[in-house]
């Protein structure tokens, strides 16, 4: 007998976020209305941009998807790095979108390829928060209690599921007789449950974040978006507009400029009212909608080295950016390669380091910008304007049972990569 077919875990990646994108254009059909205009953006752009492909080739940059997922405890997304390290997915970066100009009750770090040759194969990332529940800026004694009571009774994913993956993701893939069932399960798990809300429950948590609602206000978790990559957003905001496509107020991000694209810009269509199944506190169920999920899309440009990072936050610390971004930053990539501020392969300025990670700013600003109210703090009293609680890097890597890896080293080996 012949051994069997060894289905190496980026093949698993991709066989993962092609299916996780079928099923959430099923649930959420806009999302496949911006797919297709994102397609018709890139192949556009391509055929009137002769450096298109500087960052990303064209088959890479249209199968490219990141996606969001939200989860309640250090259990919960202790599961998610063993079931995401299956596909070759780890942990990078640190995101606490708490102290946001848009404040989210949450820290985050994204899952993703870790490596030039797995990006270039397939560079599906999951950016994944969890509640912070112990903030007691969001979270007062009585609701964290009841909130922690009901988060520890649930089971978000099969101990099975997360058994297999700790299996595959050891030995770096699967037999391809179990691949397809394992892939099956995973996106499985991200569905949109049609189970029964408790109103009066999601209701209450809404009152202090929606983010907090979608999160600890269910007995499951879901897709929250996928993110397709657009190499001209502002277009791709042009033509979803046209189509009557209700779109937030503003791009995320870096402004629009005459030189390098850097780091990420994000904008989305607004969330839309699903149908859900409410209980009632009558114990009646009844048909209703939430707005929680939304089509967000990306456009991704050159990583900033630490130096250019700081200039890039003082530059956005400006009133309008736009109008004095040429005092921070060159108008060439020749000139940002020269002055160490965005990295580059072997230093040649035609070959950008693409960003492949994420802005707080933008996450949190996109997150707002996609709900009906203000997160509320607990109160105003001086008691509570500070955080005790230890929502810090060495807490989430603990939780994930793993180190967070530091982008900054990512890209620098990266750039010393042979061109």
């Amino acid at each position: 007998m012949s051994p069997s077919l060894h289905i190496p875990t980026w093949q698993l990646r991709a066989r993962f976020a092609a299916a996780l994108s079928a099923m959430y254009g099923a649930e959420v059909p806009a999302y496949t209305t911006l797919v297709a205009v994102s397609a018709e953006v890139n192949a556009a752009y391509v055929a009137s941009h002769p450096q298109a492909y500087r960052l990303g080739s064209l088959d890479r940059v249209t199968a490219e998807r990141h996606g969001a997922i939200r989860v309640g405890t250090a259990r919960e997304i202790g599961e998610v790095a063993t079931l995401f390290a299956a596909f070759g997915m780890y942990p990078v970066g640190f995101y606490d979108l708490r102290d946001a100009a848009s404040p989210v009750p949450v820290i985050s770090t994204a899952f993703r390829p870790t490596t030039p040759d797995e990006l270039a194969r397939n560079p599906f990332r999951v950016f994944t928060s969890v509640l912070a529940t112990a903030d007691r800026r969001f979270f007062d004694d009585d609701l964290r209690a009841r909130v922690q009571n009901f988060l520890v009774r649930r089971t978000l994913f099969d101990p099975d599921l997360i058994a297999r993956a700790a299996r595959v993701g050891a030995d770096g893939g699967c037999p391809a007789e179990t691949a397809e069932e394992f892939v099956a399960d995973a996106v499985a798990a991200f569905a949109l449950s049609r189970e029964p809300i408790d109103k009066a429950w999601y209701t209450e948590l809404a009152a202090v974040s929606a983010v907090a609602a979608d999160i600890a206000g269910v007995t499951t978790t879901h897709i929250n978006h996928l993110t397709p990559r657009v190499l001209d957003i502002d277009e791709l905001y042009r033509r979803m507009t046209a189509r009557g496509v209700a779109m937030i107020d503003a791009i995320q991000g870096p402004p629009r400029t005459e030189g390098p694209a850097v780091l990420l810009r994000q904008t989305s269509f607004r969330a839309l009212a699903e149908p859900r199944r409410l209980r009632h506190p009558d114990g009646v169920v009844r048909d209703g909608s939430l707005r929680v999920r939304f089509g967000e899309v990306e456009a991704r440009g050159v990583a900033l080295t630490p130096a250019g990072r700081q200039r890039y936050d003082a530059a956005m610390a400006a009133p309008d950016p736009a109008a004095t971004w040429d005092q921070h930053f060159p108008a060439t990539d020749r000139e940002f390669a020269d002055q160490q501020l965005a990295y580059y392969v072997g230093g040649d300025p035609a070959k950008p380091v693409v960003y492949e990670d994420f802005l707080p700013a933008s996450a949190a600003g996109i997150f707002r910008s996609n709900l009906d109210g203000e997160t509320r703090r607990t109160a105003a009293d001086d008691d509570v304007d500070d955080d005790d609680s230890d929502y810090s890097e060495h807490w989430l890597a603990d939780a994930l049972g793993r180190d967070l890896l530091d982008p900054y080293a990512l890209y620098q080996k990266a750039a010393a990569c042979p061109p």
